[in-house]
C-alpha cells in the first residue's frame, strides 16, 4: 500500500550528502518519489517501501535516519494474544521501525522514524485494537495510585461475583453432594423458582463483574482475532444460553438434556475474576524493585537562595545550587561537597553495605543517605541526569525487554486460540456423534472445559515477570543490564574475560615493598623523594607522594625524560629513576639487583634513590589487586567458566598478577585497539566471551563481546559501550550478575515448561481423553479453578527470584563460598 512518509535523517552536512541519501532512497525497492533537504534535514518518501527497508538504504549510505523511541502504557491486556495482537498493530504503523509489548509491565516500546509518526495515531491504533493506551511519561515517584485503584476494582468485581454465584452454586452443587437438601430446598421455594433465581443472579454476574469479557472478547471474535477473553465469552455464554433455553424453551432440547449450568458459568466468572486479583496481585510485587528505587530520592531540599536558606521542591533544583544537608537526610539530588565531612549509605544504589566518607570535593549521589554530620554540596546533576534517575530508566528498559527464548512462547500464542477454538468444536462434534446420553449435555461441559481451561496468560507472563523481578532483583545487588538480551547471553558465557587496571586492581599505584641501603632511614628516604616529586601528576610520583607522612622541603627539580629526576632538596641531592639513571651517574647499584629481581616478578615498578651519591633504596610501586578480586575469580571458575586476562601490561606484570589470582590464560603486552580482536579470538577457541572493563581503551572490547560489563567507576564511553554496569565497582558484582542471570534463566524455562505442559496435558483431559478409560469428565468450575491458578503459579514462581543472595561473603578478605550458582544446563 502506498504512503508517504516525512522524518528526519541525521549527519547530512552538506548538498552533496543529501544527494547520496536521497538517490539510497530512491533507489529502496517500492519507494516511487524521494527528497532530502539539506535545509531541515527531513526526508520526504512515497511508496510501499517498509520503514526498515528505509532505514536500511540510509544506513548503507552512511546517513541513518535519526530513531526515538515512544513509551506507551497499555491498559486491558490480559493475556500473551493481547499483547501479541497490539504489538503486531504498532508494527504495522508507516514510521514504525519495531515493537516490543510487554504483558507483565503493561508497556509497549515503539521505535520510529523520528518525526514520521505522531504519539496520537500509536495512541489510536491500540484502541483500535481493543485497549486502552496512553503516552508513559516516566517520574521519579512510582506511580502506584492508579495500580491501587485497578486492584481495588478488581477485588470488588471479584467479590460481586462470589457474592451472587454463591447461593447459586449452594443450591447446585449442595443437591448432588447431600441429596435430602435438593429435595428440602425444591419443597420450600420450588423447582421453577428456584432456577429463575439462578438466571436473574447469574444474569447480573454476566452484565455486571463478568462485562469485560464480553465487551472486549466478542468484538475481537467478530475481528477473527480471538483472546482470552473470547474463549470465556464464548465458554460462558454457552453455559449460560444452553440453561436459559432449557428453563425457558424446554421443549427444543430432548428430555433427558434438560439441565441447567447456570453455576457453571458463575463460576467460571468468579474463579477467573479471583486469578485476575491474585495475578495482579503478585505481578504487582513484581516492580517492588524500581518502586524502592523510585522512592528513594525525598520531596523536597534545603537550597541556599540569596544569602538565605529556604526548604524547596526538588524538582525546582538547578544545577549550581548550594544545598545544606542534616545527618540523617537523604540526598537530593547528585551534587559535591563543598564543606563537612560525614559518611554516607551508598547501599541502595550499589549493593556495598559499608558507608562511604565523603569530604570537600567528593562526589555525591542522589538517594543515598547522609551520615550523622552536616554536609554542604554543589548541585551537579538533577532531574533525569542523575544517577538515580538513569539507573531507574536503565532497569525499565531491561524489564521490557524480550529476551530470544521468548520467541518460541510469542509463535505459539499467535495461533493458540483459534487453535483451542478449532479444538473446542471438534471436541462437541466427537461427543455429539459418539458421546453417551445426554449427549448434549456432555459435549457442552466437555467444550466449555476446553474454551475455559486453555491458558496463553501463563505462556505470556513466563517470560517478562521473570525480567521484571530477575532485574530489579539485580539492580539492588549493584548490577545494572542496560539492554534486556544480555540477561540471556550472560548466562549462556563460556569465558570471563578481565581487563587488569581499575577492573581487578584499584587503578591507582601505591608504594608496596621497599630495600635500604647503606644506612639510610626509610623515613627520611621517603621525605626527601616525596619532596622531589611532590609537583609531579605521574601515578608513580603520586603513590611515592601518598606514602610519605611527613613535611614536604624545598626542592629544586630538573626532569631526565624517560630515566628519572634529579633534585635538590634541602641541600642534599637526590636521584630517583631508573637503573640507566644512576649508572650515568656513576653510582653502583649491583646491591640492589635482587631487590630488582624480586620486584619484577612479582610484576612491580621499581624505582631506585640515590642521596647525596650513593645508592640509598630499591622502592617498589604496583597497582594492587582489588580486596574482592582473588574470591571473584575462584568463584566463577567453579561456576564452571574459563577465567581470562586481556591487558597492554608486560607479559612478567600480567604472569605476576594472573599468578595471584589463580588465571591460566593471559593476553598480555595487547595495543588497546587489539583488545577487541583478543576477544574475538577468544570466542573462536572456547564460545560466547564476557569481557568487564572501565577504561576508554576497553570500549572496542566491551562492544565486540557478547556482553560487555563495564565498572560503574569506569569512563562514560566505557559504560555506554557495556550491556551490563556494575555501579559499586567491585568485582564481586561480577559473581552477583552472573548468578541473577543463571537463576533468571532457570526460572524462566521452569515458567515455560509448565504453561506449555499444561496446556498440552489439561486441554485434552477438559476434551474428555479420559472419560473412556475411567469415566472422568472435567468440570467447566474446575477448568476455570485450574485456569485461574497457571497464571498465579507462573508469577509466584518468578517472585522466588527476589530471593536471590550474593554468592560471596560481605567480608572480601575471605575466600568465596562453595558457589551456588547453577549452570546453564539447569
Amino acid at each position: 500500500m502506498s504512503q508517504a512518509l516525512r522524518f528526519e535523517v541525521s549527519r547530512l552536512s552538506c548538498a552533496g550528502c543529501a544527494g547520496r541519501a536521497e538517490r539510497a532512497l530512491a533507489g529502496t525497492a517500492g519507494v516511487s518519489e524521494a527528497s532530502v533537504n539539506i535545509a531541515n534535514k527531513m526526508a520526504q518518501v512515497s511508496g510501499s517501501a517498509s520503514s526498515a527497508d528505509l532505514q536500511k538504504a540510509l544506513v548503507g549510505a552512511g546517513y541513518p535516519a535519526v530513531e526515538a523511541t515512544v513509551r506507551l502504557k497499555i491498559n486491558g491486556m490480559s493475556c500473551a494474544s493481547c499483547s501479541g495482537r497490539v504489538e503486531r498493530a504498532l508494527a504495522e504503523v508507516p514510521g514504525v521501525l519495531s515493537a516490543s509489548v510487554n504483558l507483565a509491565t503493561e508497556m509497549a516500546d515503539v521505535t520510529i522514524l523520528k518525526g514520521a509518526v505522531e504519539t496520537q495515531t500509536l495512541v489510536k491504533t491500540v484502541k483500535a485494537s481493543g485497549y486502552e493506551a496512553a503516552l508513559n511519561t516516566p517520574s521519579a515517584k512510582p506511580q502506584t495510585d492508579e495500580a491501587k485503584t485497578a486492584l481495588a476494582a478488581l477485588r470488588g468485581k471479584t467479590l460481586f461475583a462470589a457474592a451472587l454465584t454463591l447461593p447459586v452454586f449452594i443450591a447446585e452443587m449442595g443437591g448432588h453432594l447431600y441429596p435430602p437438601f435438593h429435595m428440602w430446598l425444591h419443597g420450600l421455594i420450588g423447582a421453577t423458582p428456584l432456577l429463575l433465581a439462578q438466571f436473574i443472579l447469574i444474569t447480573l454476574v454476566m452484565i455486571g463483574p463478568g462485562r469485560q469479557f464480553y465487551r472486549i472478547g466478542l468484538p475481537l471474535l467478530t475481528k477473527g482475532a480471538p483472546d482470552m477473553n473470547s474463549l470465556v465469552a464464548l465458554g460462558t455464554l454457552a453455559a449460560w444460553g444452553y440453561s436459559t433455553v432449557a428453563l425457558f424453551l424446554p421443549s427444543l432440547l430432548p428430555e433427558e438434556g434438560r439441565a441447567v449450568y447456570f453455576e457453571s458459568a458463575g463460576v467460571i466468572i468468579t474463579l477467573i475474576l479471583l486469578g485476575r486479583w491474585l495475578e495482579a496481585r503478585a505481578k504487582g510485587r513484581t516492580g517492588d524493585a524500581i518502586r524502592a528505587l523510585q522512592t528513594l530520592r525525598p520531596d523536597t531540599a534545603r537550597v541556599e537562595r540569596d544569602g538565605a536558606i529556604e526548604e524547596i521542591a526538588v524538582e525546582a533544583i538547578a544545577p549550581g545550587d548550594i544545598i545544606h544537608l542534616r545527618p540523617g537526610e537523604r540526598i537530593a539530588v547528585d551534587g559535591e561537597v563543598l564543606t563537612g565531612r560525614s559518611y554516607v549509605d551508598e547501599s541502595m544504589i550499589s549493593g556495598e553495605p559499608l558507608p562511604v566518607e565523603k569530604a570537600e570535593g567528593a562526589a555525591l549521589t542522589g538517594g543515598t543517605v547522609n551520615g550523622q554530620s552536616s554536609l554542604t554540596f554543589r548541585a551537579t546533576r538533577v532531574g533525569s541526569d542523575t544517577v538515580l534517575a538513569r539507573i531507574i530508566a536503565m532497569v525499565e528498559q531491561a524489564q521490557g525487554a524480550k529476551l530470544p527464548i521468548q520467541a518460541v512462547a510469542d509463535r505459539v500464542v499467535r495461533i493458540f486460540v483459534p487453535v483451542v477454538m478449532g479444538i473446542a468444536a471438534l471436541t462437541v462434534l466427537v461427543w455429539l456423534l459418539f458421546g453417551p446420553s445426554p449427549v448434549l449435555s456432555y459435549a457442552l461441559v466437555a467444550g466449555v472445559s476446553v474454551l475455559i481451561i486453555a491458558c496463553p496468560c501463563a505462556m505470556g507472563l513466563a517470560t517478562p515477570t521473570s525480567i521484571m523481578v530477575g532485574t530489579g532483583r539485580a539492580a539492588q545487588l549493584g548490577v545494572l543490564f542496560r539492554k534486556g538480551d544480555a540477561l540471556q547471553r550472560l548466562g549462556e558465557s563460556k569465558v570471563i574475560a578481565f581487563d587488569k587496571t581499575g577492573t581487578l586492581t584499584r587503578g591507582t599505584p601505591v608504594l608496596s615493598s621497599h630495600a635500604l641501603f647503606g644506612g639510610a632511614a626509610y623515613d627520611d628516604v621517603l621525605q626527601l623523594v616525596a619532596s622531589a616529586e611532590d609537583r609531579s601528576e605521574h601515578p608513580i610520583a603520586r603513590a611515592l607522594v601518598a606514602a610519605n607522612s611527613r613535611p614536604i622541603l624545598k626542592a629544586e627539580v630538573e626532569a631526565v625524560a624517560g630515566h628519572g629526576l634529579k633534585a635538590t632538596v634541602d641541600g642534599r641531592t637526590v636521584l630517583i629513576g631508573n637503573v640507566r639513571l644512576m649508572k650515568d651517574a656513576g653510582i653502583e647499584v649491583d646491591a640492589a639487583q635482587p631487590a630488582l629481581d624480586e620486584a619484577a616478578s612479582r610484576g612491580e615498578t621499581p624505582v631506585l634513590v640515590a642521596i647525596d651519591g650513593a645508592l640509598a633504596a630499591a622502592l617498589s610501586v604496583a597497582d594492587q589487586l582489588k580486596s574482592d578480586a582473588k574470591a571473584t575469580i575462584a568463584a566463577l571458575q567453579q561456576a564452571g567458566l574459563r577465567v581470562a586476562l586481556i591487558t597492554g601490561d608486560s607479559k612478567a606484570t600480567a604472569k605476576a598478577i594472573a599468578s595471584d589470582l589463580g588465571i591460566d590464560d593471559i593476553r598480555a603486552e595487547v595495543l588497546p585497539g587489539d583488545k577487541a580482536d583478543a576477544v574475538r579470538q577468544l570466542r573462536d577457541e572456547f564460545g560466547p566471551v564476557t569481557f568487564v572493563g572501565d577504561g576508554i581503551n576497553d570500549a572496542p572490547a566491551l562492544a565486540e563481546a557478547d556482553v560487555g560489563m563495564a565498572m560503574g567507576t569506569g569512563t562514560d564511553i566505557a559504560i555506554e559501550a557495556g550491556d551490563v554496569i556494575l555501579s559499586s565497582g567491585d568485582t564481586k558484582s561480577v559473581v552477583n550478575a552472573l548468578t541473577v542471570s543463571r537463576h533468571t534463566m532457570r526460572n524462566i524455562r521452569q515458567n515455560l515448561a509448565w504453561a506449555f505442559g499444561y496446556n498440552v496435558v489439561l486441554i485434552p483431559v477438559a476434551a474428555g481423553v479420559l472419560y473412556p478409560a475411567f469415566g472422568l469428565l472435567l468440570s467447566p468450575m474446575l477448568a476455570a479453578g485450574a485456569m485461574a491458578l497457571s497464571s498465579v503459579f507462573v508469577v509466584s514462581n518468578a517472585l522466588r527470584l527476589r530471593r536471590v543472595q550474593p554468592v560471596l561473603k560481605e567480608d572480601p578478605r575471605t575466600e568465596a563460598e562453595v558457589c551456588p550458582i547453577p549452570t546453564p544446563a539447569e
